[in-house]
């Protein structure tokens, strides 16, 4: 097994409040989660847990700082969101945000401390292409000219080459699906639609709705392969589960949606590590129930022997001598799930080949 994480520890709550308050268990604890990118959140919930100022003084500065740079962020994303509404209701297009927009837009409890660098909206598909057009007049262009790459994400994948504001910088993917079109799982969008609601004071603004939250989250997470992020995503997780499993009807419903949107196998692995490494309480007939996304006994050991790994933060006091090969698996992984054989082995050629091209024509 890899090293035990006292970032894991703490967002699990099975650290004791005087072990974190040391300093040199504080320090390691900040530079855990500086790498996971969760310095903002271990700030919130030291306050939550009245923690702070039992803290060294230079440790609650990095904490505080951190804090303003999650305000900030939540700040930039309701101006963005704004803007994007201002934009798209020219022609009465809605739009849903996704993942840490939604979050704080949406007013969740894993808007807690979450920061990110880029905004997530999904349109409809019929209207992805005068969405583009409306953005790119406001300012949205498109940074990266290469051709197979815009064939890459306009033919194949479910979004369109990432877009940046050429005055304000931030970086907005626009989606028309959460999965690709050429991936082994196949979900309806149409019922995220369905379901999504409209944001108070907005008239064009979306949210999907809570259960589609989570199955959404899980999807990114444990099928994108972007683990460079993968702590931060399993702590929203864990955050939205424990505040919506306040209702008891909830488990059982999400359960049901993800038989509803074939999302079984993510919600399957969803409950697995939140359980596991966070020690999200998720009741024991549901973790039982949730194996019907099962991939098996034998590729079950194999995913923990990836997972344990990968979602750790990538920290030096963090990784084995297995680190870097699981990593790596899960990103070649995360490319099977989205192509067909011929066409994933046609792609990773030809982006081997431009690796060597770009690299010998520096030499």
């Amino acid at each position: 097994m890899p090293p035990e994480s006292i970032l894991v520890q703490f967002l699990s709550g099975t650290i004791e409040a005087e072990r974190v308050a040391d300093s040199p268990a504080c320090e390691l604890l900040l530079r855990q989660a500086r790498s996971a990118n969760l310095l903002s959140r271990v700030a919130a919930l030291c306050d939550d847990k009245n923690l702070t100022s039992r803290l060294p003084q230079r440790m609650q500065n990095h904490l505080q700082s951190a804090q303003a740079v999650a305000e900030a962020n939540h700040r930039s994303v309701k101006w963005e969101a704004k803007q994007i509404e201002l934009t798209l209701l020219a022609d009465d297009i809605p739009f849903c945000l996704l993942k840490g927009g939604a979050y704080v837009v949406g007013q969740t409890v894993a808007a807690k401390g979450r920061v990110f660098s880029d905004v997530d909206i999904l349109v409809p598909r019929e209207f992805l292409e005068k969405t583009e057009q409306l953005l790119i007049r406001k300012g949205w262009m498109c940074t990266n000219f290469d051709s197979y790459d815009q064939r890459y994400y306009r033919t194949w994948m479910h979004e369109l080459p990432p877009l940046q504001h050429m005055k304000r910088g931030t970086t907005l993917d626009v989606h028309h699906a959460i999965i690709p079109p050429t991936a082994r799982i196949k979900s309806d969008i149409e019922k995220i639609w369905k379901s999504a609601h409209k944001v108070d004071k907005y008239k064009v603004l979306y949210i999907p709705d809570n259960k589609d939250l989570v199955l959404h989250s899980a999807v990114h997470l444990f099928c994108d392969g972007e683990l460079e992020n993968g702590l931060r995503d399993l702590s929203d997780l864990d955050l939205l589960l424990r505040d919506l499993s306040v209702n008891d009807d909830f488990w059982a419903g999400l359960l049901a949606r993800s038989v509803e949107l074939n999302l079984q196998r993510p919600l399957f692995y969803a409950l697995r590590y939140t359980h596991a490494l966070l020690k999200t309480p998720v009741p024991a007939k549901f973790l039982t129930a949730s194996k019907q996304g099962s991939p098996g006994s034998l590729v079950e050991k194999w995913m923990d022997f990836l997972f344990y790994r990968a979602l750790l933060p990538d920290h030096i006091t963090c990784t084995d001598r297995w680190t870097g090969l699981a990593r790596w698996m899960l990103f070649v992984r995360s490319h099977w799930l989205k192509m067909p054989p011929l066409q994933l082995a046609q792609h990773l050629a030809r982006k081997g080949y431009k690796r060597w091209k770009k690299r010998n024509a520096s030499v």
